[in-house]
């Protein structure tokens, strides 16, 4: 099943057709994954298959931690924020919650950092390593209210193909 963002209101689908988006992503990025071990290549064909694929999206990408901060990574979007301190907006809260966060209004978001004044929802999903947060992978959404659990536990499924890649590396 493939899904373009001319599909008519994508937030009326199904739980089972969204299920169904995702498991097909994650088999398009186990094949993307196999056989390469370079992490920055991993994560832009990552952020590239995930804009390109999932409808209602503006941006898609990863920050890295660097000792207290985060700082961009492979994305696909206009120009984004480079550094976000730990703590700080929707990624940095991920970072110390250590948990996914899904913010249906990112205007209503205490703290919320707009990189891009277009952006309306936010998920963002922590990046693990050894048990331990190595990064964040960001979407955003011109749509008020464009994430759900079934998003929430998409996304982290796809987030856990690339942690297998990372360890197998």
């Amino acid at each position: 099943m493939t899904f373009t963002i001319s599909d008519a209101a994508y937030a009326t689908d199904t739980p089972a057709a969204k299920q169904a988006m995702y498991a097909d992503l994650r088999s398009q990025l186990q094949g993307l994954l196999a056989g390469e071990s370079d992490f920055i290549a991993n994560t832009a064909n990552f952020s590239a298959l995930v804009f390109h694929t999932m409808p209602g999206l503006n941006w898609a990408g990863f920050y890295f931690l660097k000792g207290d901060e985060l700082v961009l990574g492979p994305f696909q979007g206009k120009p984004a924020c480079i550094r976000i301190k730990k703590g700080r907006g929707v990624c940095g809260t991920t970072v110390v919650e250590g948990k996914s966060i899904v913010v249906h209004d990112v205007h209503a978001f205490p703290g919320h950092i707009a990189c891009d004044v277009h952006s309306r929802s936010e998920l963002v999903v922590p990046v693990f390593a050894q048990e331990h947060i190595i990064g964040v992978f960001d979407l955003d959404s011109p749509l008020t209210g464009r994430f759900d659990e079934v998003d929430v536990q998409g996304v982290e499924s796809l987030v856990r193909v690339l942690e297998a890649a990372i360890v197998a590396a």
